[in-house]
């Protein structure tokens, strides 16, 4: 990668997901796709895990791809999940890899209250169901019992699914206590890593709450947002353009993408960042992987 220039137009994308947590493909599937999608600079950012991160840059170094090393963790935040994307850390780091398993322990007990749930409705087997569709049994998670429902015919896509089912106050639903976030981003950074907030626009925050956010955020050593992904519509591009001035953060890019038949956005096919941002890559070039 060129770092002299670190240009916001570079097709970075840093936010995609392997079988190693609830992605459809694998790492070496994804740094191919990722390659012929002409992606300039690649980040596997699997859900609370890095045990992709060895196959992701072997891969990429063997496609000539500049990589980062990526994850995206789960943390509760004013009741609510949200998702801070680490890049550019070590990931043998001792205090992030236990930080991460840590987060990971609750996923298998949470799975069985949602099956428990579903079948009260009619829907028997959920959790053996959702098993089929999992890589790595510690990372089972709802998008695995929305492909079990969609599969077996319950719903015809996984947004019916997550509507009818897997939303707080539906019968599949159960909450879970992720980490918290300044041990989520002092993981990160004591690993070498930057912190960065994923997808803001999803979050059903209020104004109060969302400034909350991004202040204690920026507090405990965050750097960047998401301001193009997957999830994002033109508004939320310039709204968390105007965050990145405002809490002087760098903008990052990525598609969030999982399978070719369910995400709205394919790697490295989005629209480039805004010119008046800082690419969160600048922070970045001495630990990007070639």
């Amino acid at each position: 990668m060129n770092t002299s220039t670190p240009s916001p137009l570079l097709n970075a994308d840093l936010h995609c997901h392997s079988v190693v947590s609830d992605g459809t493909r694998t790492p070496e599937a994804l740094a191919e796709r990722a390659h012929a999608n002409g992606v300039e600079l690649w980040s596997l950012t699997d859900h609370d895990e890095v045990g992709g991160q060895d196959r992701a840059i072997a891969a990429a170094r063997a496609l000539g791809l500049p990589y980062l090393t990526g994850a995206e963790v789960s943390v509760t935040f004013a009741g609510q999940t949200v998702h801070i994307v680490g890049l550019g850390f070590d990931h043998h780091n001792p205090a992030l890899v236990q930080g991460l398993r840590q987060t990971r322990g609750g996923r298998e007990a949470r799975a069985r209250d949602m099956a428990d749930g579903l079948a009260q409705v009619g829907i028997p087997g959920a959790y053996e169901g959702a098993l089929q569709y999992v890589g790595n049994p510690e990372l089972i998670s709802r998008t695995h019992f929305a492909r079990f429902l969609v599969d077996s015919g319950v719903c015809k896509d996984t947004n019916e699914v997550f509507r009818k089912y897997l939303t707080e106050g539906k019968p599949g639903y159960v909450p879970h206590r992720w980490a918290a976030l300044g041990d989520t981003v002092r993981w990160i950074t004591q690993a070498g890593g930057v912190a960065v907030i994923a997808h803001p626009g999803r979050y059903p925050f209020n104004a109060t709450e969302e400034f909350a956010l991004f202040s204690e955020f920026k507090a405990h050593g965050g750097q960047g947002v998401e301001v193009v992904t997957g999830a994002h519509h033109q508004a939320d591009v310039v709204k968390y353009t105007g965050f990145c001035a405002e809490f002087d953060l760098q903008a990052s890019r990525g598609s969030d993408f999982h399978s070719p038949t369910e995400s709205h956005t394919d790697l490295g096919r989005l629209p480039d960042l805004p010119g008046s941002v800082t690419p969160i890559w600048t922070a970045l070039s001495e630990r990007v992987h070639t």
